[in-house]
């Protein structure tokens, strides 16, 4: 499902030198056409490589015209089906619409912590190379990990088969 950009829609990032959908793009595959020597179309951004586009949706959900879409596989959106991502400031708005005209929307919330305040060893102890390949040391319950409270398994609690 490779994203293609309309150009009707498109208006560049307003003439920044780099448009949010080319900052996003992990593989770096959006590029803009500034004077129209590419695509025939000055000032708009294109997937120059469609081929190979990861389908992460990421230039999709970012674009603020919401110019770029996918050509989605027929067996998942067949014969005149869409699926459209809307950016809020706190969600992603979901529309797909089906080939026979019914639409259906999912809302799904925008992580909003700031860049950087993730701390991800919060309330775990220091590894050291003394430690590190001990069982259980970032799991254990000694430490508080994610089997606290869970006991062990049983055998006899298997199912046969």
């Amino acid at each position: 499902m490779p994203t293609y950009v309309r150009t009707d829609k498109c208006d560049g990032c307003k003439g920044q030198d780099k448009t949010a959908c080319m900052y996003i793009c992990p593989h770096d595959l959006m590029k803009l056409d500034k004077d129209g020597s590419e695509t025939g179309h000055a000032m708009k951004a294109f997937n120059q490589e469609p081929e190979q586009c990861w389908e992460c949706y990421s230039c999709v959900k970012i674009c603020p015209q919401q110019a770029i879409e996918c050509r989605h596989y027929a067996d998942i959106v067949p014969l005149g089906g869409s699926v459209q991502p809307l950016r809020g400031s706190d969600s992603i708005m979901w529309t797909i619409k089906f080939r026979n005209g019914t639409l259906k929307r999912f809302k799904f919330p925008i992580r909003t912590t700031p860049e950087g305040s993730i701390e991800p060893y919060a309330g775990k102890p220091t590894a050291t190379m003394a430690t590190i390949n001990n069982i259980g040391f970032f799991t254990g319950t000694e430490n508080g990990g994610v089997t606290a409270g869970f006991r062990p398994g049983n055998r006899a609690e298997l199912i046969r088969l």
